[in-house]
This record gives C-alpha cells, structure tokens and sequence, in this order.
C-alpha cells in the first residue's frame, strides 16, 4: 500500500465512481481500477462495492477512508513544515476550535496575527471539544481550542477569561421583571435547551433548586441550540459568547444565578510535540495578552 493507492482510492470514494475519480485523476478507467484491486488483494478486504453506475464504500473501505484522510494530511503538514523551515516564516497554521470560539474568539487574534505574519495561512477545523482533542492527537492540527477540563498530563494550556453561562429565549418565554439575571427557579415551567457537555451540572443545578428539567433538547452545537431558541421551542443555556453568533435576533439574554455557571476555554498543544514555527508564533500572542493565564 503507497500513497498513490491511498489518493486514488479516496478520489474514488469522494466521487463515488470509477469514471469520474479518473477524469478528475487525469487518468483511464482500467489502471484506476486495477490499482484499487490490487489494494484490495493486498489488505485482503473488500473496500468497495461496485454497481453499474455508482460504487459504494464497505465497512472496511470507510475506516480506509477515514485512515487515509489523516495520512494524507499529516504528509501535507510534513511537506508545509519543511518549506517553512527552508523558506522562513511562511506555510500554514492549523488550527481546531470549538464552534463558537471559532466564530467570535478566533478571528480577532488571526487578524492580529495576520498582520504581523501575512504569508502564514489558516487551516481552521470545527467541532465539539472531543473532535477538537482527535484532530491534535492525531497531528492534523497543532493547535486546539476547547473548554476546560483537559487532561494537562497530555497538553500544555493557556487559560482564556471565564464566562457566565447565560439564558437565551424569545422575550415572551420567561417571565423576568425587570432584572437581567435569572435562577434556576424561574425556569422550571420551560422546555431547557443545553450543551451536551454541560448537561449534567444543568440538571443538577435544577434540582437542587427543587424540580426535574424538562430537556427539550442536548446538542454538541450552541449555534444549534440558539436556532433553536430563535424558533421559540425552548430556553437556550449556552456560553456568554455563543450569543455573538445569531446577529441581530430578537433573543432575551439573562445571566444565571444562584448559582451562577462559570466556563472556561483554552488554548492547547500537545506536550512533548515540536511546533512548527508559525504555531510557536501564534501562541506568543496569546501568552502576552494580558487577558489570558499559564
């Protein structure tokens, strides 16, 4: 198995026929196929399922798929490293963040570090923290940023400012007052509409004030959560910065108390990893800023 397999295989799997993956190849059908077959002989598996006019991915042919992906990547990253290294500060940034963070946080400081580096370019990933911390580990980015807790035996950190939870909703879904913070009490009547990652410490929160949550719905997405809010289906209980995602939107937002809800984001990279010199620079940036903590 080389690498001419691995990129031939996934332009089949992306087009989903052998014809097409060779038009787009610059090759002919027969060596194409000949090339997956003789994968398959090898790995002694089938990877694909052949129709008339469409193939289809085998079990196998899907973690394939998936491995050869990464591989590839990480080939990509090997090569970018390597010019930067020769050409000096140049090549590309990649970096994973979290959805919300990725839409608010992240794009001040690149434009900041754009400034100073602007031959560096961006490879920005997003996802949930999960997908966040598979991505740094296996080396498809160099930099993660997610919520806290982490596991600081595999990755060093830079602390971000906490931020209050808050309660997003259509005005006519609470009724408030005139405060702008909000207990839990308040909500017990309310279809709730949380984070995953946040879900337990909600639901405990609701029932030490002395009711059982109604969960409308748990969701790996905010923006997700925020739509969700916007439609009038429920109360969103989401980060404070999450709500610069829905510009312009009639949603009411209440800090909580009693008690309040305090999350904290990071910037993480895997310890014991040599950084490429772009992603040593970026982190400089956060360490001098006087908001963030080590």
């Amino acid at each position: 198995m080389d690498i001419r397999q691995l990129k031939y295989f996934l332009a089949i799997a992306e087009a989903g026929q052998i014809t097409k993956a060779a038009t787009r190849l610059h090759i002919t059908q027969p060596p194409l196929s000949q090339q997956i077959i003789l994968l398959e002989k090898e790995l002694g598996v089938q990877l694909i399922e052949r129709t008339k006019k469409h193939i289809n991915l085998t079990e196998s042919g899907r973690i394939l798929q998936n491995r050869a992906e990464q591989i590839i990547e990480l080939i990509n990253t090997t090569i970018d490293e390597i010019h930067e290294a020769a050409n000096g500060i140049s090549g590309k940034l990649t970096i994973g963040t979290i959805t919300s963070s990725g839409r608010t946080l992240i794009p001040e400081f690149v434009q900041r570090f754009h400034q100073t580096y602007p031959k560096i370019s961006f490879d920005l990933r997003l996802g949930d923290s999960r997908r966040i911390l598979e991505l740094l580990n296996a080396g498809i980015i160099e930099i993660g940023l997610i919520r806290l807790p982490i596991n600081t035996s595999l990755y060093n950190y830079i602390t971000l400012p906490k931020e209050n939870m808050v309660m997003v909703a259509l005005p006519d879904a609470i009724t408030i007052g005139d405060t702008e913070t909000l207990s839990f009490d308040k909500i017990k009547h309310n279809p709730l509409l949380i984070h995953r990652r946040y879900e337990t410490i909600i639901i405990n929160y609701c029932r030490q004030a002395g009711f059982e949550p109604n969960v409308l719905c748990t969701s790996d997405d905010n923006t997700s959560l925020l739509i969700w809010a916007k439609l009038g289906l429920g109360i969103a209980i989401v980060p404070e910065t999450t709500i610069n995602l829905l510009q312009d939107s009639p949603l009411l937002i209440q800090k909580i108390t009693n008690p309040a809800i305090i999350t904290t984001a990071a910037i993480i990279w895997l310890k014991k990893h040599t950084l490429s010199t772009a992603a040593s620079h970026f982190l400089e940036m956060f360490k001098k800023d006087p908001h963030t903590e080590l």
